[in-house]
């Protein structure tokens, strides 16, 4: 979310819960919703001590804001999914599905390709985000040499398993 230095740092989530719906049989049915917990998210980047507090705070305390919006939601009932089968056993799926990042809710359409079986469901993709679509203005940091881009890139693996398992 930040470029310090003219570095663009990774972040990573660490907690998050969701509910996947997803039958190889009937694909269409496809439906997501995730909640991530806005405070959780942590730079996986290697900088000094001092670049990742202050890189930190300025994502948790001016850009997300997480203290006042501390939970990310993105829903897709089943009713918005569209997909493709692939010739190896994969899918490609399309999700016209809804985020809602500080406090504000937009569609947010994503695409992930999808693998799995009745024991576990893999998906992974790509989507853009604008900060200032969710009323976030780009801030910056010491002195500036910590700026945020509007546009924030963003990919995801996740894996799946059934309840119990």
């Amino acid at each position: 979310m930040l470029s310090a230095f003219g570095h663009n740092p990774t972040f990573a989530v660490r907690q998050y819960e969701g509910d996947v719906q997803f039958d190889p049989e009937n694909p269409t049915s496809a439906a997501l919703t995730m909640k991530i917990s806005a405070p959780s998210l942590d730079l996986i980047d290697d900088v000094s001590g001092d670049d990742r507090r202050e890189i930190l705070r300025v994502m948790h305390e001016q850009v997300l804001e997480d203290d006042k919006y501390p939970t990310i939601v993105y829903e897709c009932p089943n009713s918005a999914a569209s997909v493709k089968k692939n010739g190896d056993g994969q899918f490609e799926v399309r999700l016209d599905g809804t985020l809602t990042l500080h406090h504000v809710t937009r569609p947010q359409p994503l695409t992930a390709r999808v693998s799995g079986n009745q024991a576990m469901l893999r998906a992974n993709g790509e989507f853009s985000v604008k900060q200032s679509d969710y009323g976030i203005n780009p801030v910056s940091a010491a002195g500036g040499t910590i700026k945020v881009k509007d546009e924030l890139k963003c990919a995801f693996d996740l894996v799946a398993r059934p309840p119990g398992s």
